[in-house]
């Protein structure tokens, strides 16, 4: 992997350690659905956060909060102390990329193309300097496939620049929607399920890529069902249950947290998010701990794979 000297996010970079994103209170219904309920997380600069769940545990509705696809219901999302306007190009504006569950690339053009694409938001040239293609739009040109060719050396892409997207093995196509999210200079990186479908080299190949990322100054906050990968490369990680924030601390604490593994077997247990605080419902959890016991065994050990809402 060989370094360059893209540089992250616009304007001056804060001091390492400082509030970098902070979401306060963000509630996301749809209807009578509460998908995501009084949630609060910071980012950090230079950190690498993870945030990981059972399945609809709500985990993407609150990435979707965070980058303006979704406008919280209730709650605040802010960027280096800015309220984040709910328009996702907005967001990358502001220094706020993010790859997706599933992978969304521009098949029909090459890999170099889909780079350039990522690149929008840093270019000032307009559609009568690109019809007229004049001096300003020719250097701006060449600046951009310059910093796309030096992301794609990054990630490891370069000698595939001129491929079709739809082309590549499905590890590469993961690592070019990166390269593309890193074409837009953020200071915050959001990936979702990253290694979701990939061999255990591939999830390795992506675990050193996010360090490398996070060692040019980009912090990253990322969903993820592969537990060993998200314990190995978190600094803090964050559990949500059913919608609400269950616990967040290292790795060492929320493995050890008797709440986290209940959760993911489907085990009841005092005060889960949802549970009713009538004490004298204790026959009814025992029935329903007796029901969930066989699935329980079963689960335990797996991770679900997908996280739609």
């Amino acid at each position: 992997m060989t370094d360059t000297t893209i540089a992250p996010g616009t304007g001056s970079a804060p001091a390492p350690g400082t509030p970098l994103l902070e979401a306060r209170g963000v509630i996301m219904r749809f209807g009578g659905l509460t998908a995501v309920n009084n949630v609060d997380l910071t980012v950090n600069t230079g950190e690498i956060i993870g945030l990981i769940g059972p399945n609809g545990a709500g985990k993407t509705t609150f990435f979707n909060c965070l980058t303006g696809l979704y406008i919280p219901t209730e709650g605040q999302v802010t960027y280096k102390g800015t309220v984040l306007p709910p328009k996702p190009f907005k967001v990358t504006q502001a220094g706020m990329a993010r790859t997706f569950q599933n992978i969304r690339l521009f098949h029909n053009m090459s890999v170099l193309e889909n780079v350039l694409v990522g690149r929008h938001t840093r270019t000032k040239e307009g559609i009568v300097s690109a019809i007229l293609r004049g001096p300003g739009y020719r250097r701006e040109e060449a600046d951009s496939r310059e910093k796309a060719m030096a992301l794609l050396e990054f990630t490891g892409l370069a000698r595939k620049a001129s491929h079709l997207a739809r082309n590549l093995p499905y590890g590469e196509q993961r690592k070019l929607e990166i390269a593309r999210a890193l074409a837009s200079e953020p200071g915050l990186l959001l990936l979702d399920e990253p290694t979701a479908g990939m061999n255990p080299q591939e999830t390795r190949a992506t675990e050193e890529l996010v360090f490398a990322i996070r060692d040019r100054g980009i912090a990253v906050l990322v969903i993820e069902h592969d537990m060993r990968f998200i314990f190995n490369l978190c600094d803090r990680v964050a559990v949500l249950v059913q919608g609400e924030k269950l616990v967040e601390g290292t790795s060492e604490v929320v493995q050890a947290d008797e709440r986290v593994i209940a959760a993911y077997l489907g085990t009841p247990y005092e005060a889960a998010p949802g549970s009713t605080a009538d004490a004298g419902s204790g026959a009814d959890a025992g029935s329903r701990a007796d029901a969930d016991s066989g699935s329980a065994s079963d689960a335990e050990g797996t991770i679900p794979e997908e996280d739609e809402q």
